[in-house]
């Protein structure tokens, strides 16, 4: 394997780190196609250059779920109720990384029967990134919709909010674009998601004001603060005045649509009145809710198509201001990214990959 490193990250070959991920899950008792599922899943952060979703979990966050038991590699997800186009799931506990795909596939054999498909699951954990997951409808010439809750996990605060109530409740929407070129929106209702947060102070690196906020909601720039319990994450739109309602009612949204609606575990719970402000609770019992639209099914006449070319082209021809580079929809800088790993080799920060060798990568 060779290894060059740029801006200190150590570049590794895709299909080694897929095949030595994979394995990793098998030997937890992860079954060998679900265990390559998840690895395309995890390494898709990585590969898409949102490493903070990638294999820094593997070892801090996934591993110690199967390890302790939180996490049933062998589960098998069970259908509680089917009504055709909808679908109420249990996951049990399965490995969120393949659990959520398999939700997809479901949703989209239902969309191509009936126009649209919706699971609705319970019982999950956590799944990566959203955009990867939404991905695979899109993939399949349909349009994704993936949002979860954090289980009773509880990290950010209403506006004005003294305890923390709700998890950062991710959001993805994807659908097939320009070629090679998907649309795909990943996004979490607080500004960033904890991971980017933690990555920074692992990294030793400050981060920009408007990412966290201390208990007299002045920006805190250090992101070690937020697991010292010095402060909490702010949500899209920053301040009351400025709209962080909206993140809060995504966030609220998500919770209801994800966790309320199949029965996971809800964030806003009595539980949550005695925190001290601080995150508190785990992330067990995670809610998803996963939809896959068939637009053929719905517009057989093609319209779609040539409705989403008109409409991502049009992005893409967009007149730029002096100094600004070209308009792009969400999801094609991703790709491209993705395009130039895999020819040069996914980047890793040293950390990561330091813990890859110790769960036995070896060069």
């Amino acid at each position: 394997m060779s290894l060059t490193l740029h801006d200190t990250r150590v570049r590794v070959p895709y299909e080694e780190l897929r095949s030595f991920t994979a394995e990793v899950f098998r030997e937890r008792g992860v079954p060998a196609e679900r265990a390559a599922t998840a690895a395309d899943a995890l390494l898709y952060g990585d590969l898409h250059g949102l490493g903070s979703h990638g294999l820094a979990n593997l070892c801090r966050l996934y591993l110690p779920l199967l390890d302790s038991g939180r996490c049933d590699p062998a589960a098998e997800p069970l259908a509680v109720r089917d009504t055709g186009p909808a679908v109420l799931l249990d996951a049990r506990q399965a490995l969120g990384l393949w659990a959520a795909t398999e939700a997809v596939h479901v949703a989209a054999d239902r969309a191509h029967a009936h126009g649209i498909g919706l699971v609705s699951v319970r019982g999950g954990t956590h799944f990566g990134c959203a955009g990867h997951h939404a991905g695979v409808a899109a993939d399949r010439g349909m349009i994704g919709v993936v949002a979860s809750n954090c289980g009773d996990q509880r990290i950010a605060r209403p506006p004005g909010g003294a305890v923390a109530m709700l998890g950062t409740n991710p959001l993805s929407v994807a659908a097939p674009a320009l070629p090679g070129r998907p649309f795909v929106l990943d996004m979490s209702t607080t500004v960033v998601p904890t991971g980017r947060v933690r990555a920074a102070a692992r990294a030793g690196e400050p981060v920009p004001e408007g990412w966290l906020a201390g208990e007299d909601g002045e920006p805190v720039t250090d992101p070690a603060a937020f697991d010292r319990g010095e402060a909490h994450l702010r949500w899209l739109g920053g301040s009351p005045e400025t709209g962080a309602y909206k993140g809060f009612g995504l966030a609220v949204a998500v919770e209801l649509l994800a966790a309320a609606l199949p029965g996971a575990a809800l964030g806003p719970s009595p539980a949550a009145l005695t925190g001290d402000g601080r995150p508190h609770g785990t992330d067990d019992d995670i809610g998803y809710l996963v939809l896959a639209i068939a637009p053929g099914t719905v517009r057989p006449d093609g319209g779609f198509a040539a409705d989403a070319w008109s409409l991502f082209g049009t992005l893409l021809d967009c007149p730029t201001t002096p100094g600004s580079g070209p308009v792009r929809y969400p999801g094609w800088l991703e790709a491209e990214r993705a395009e130039r790993h895999r020819e040069t080799g996914v980047p890793l920060a040293p950390d990561v990959y330091r813990d890859l060798v110790a769960a036995g990568f070896s060069r």
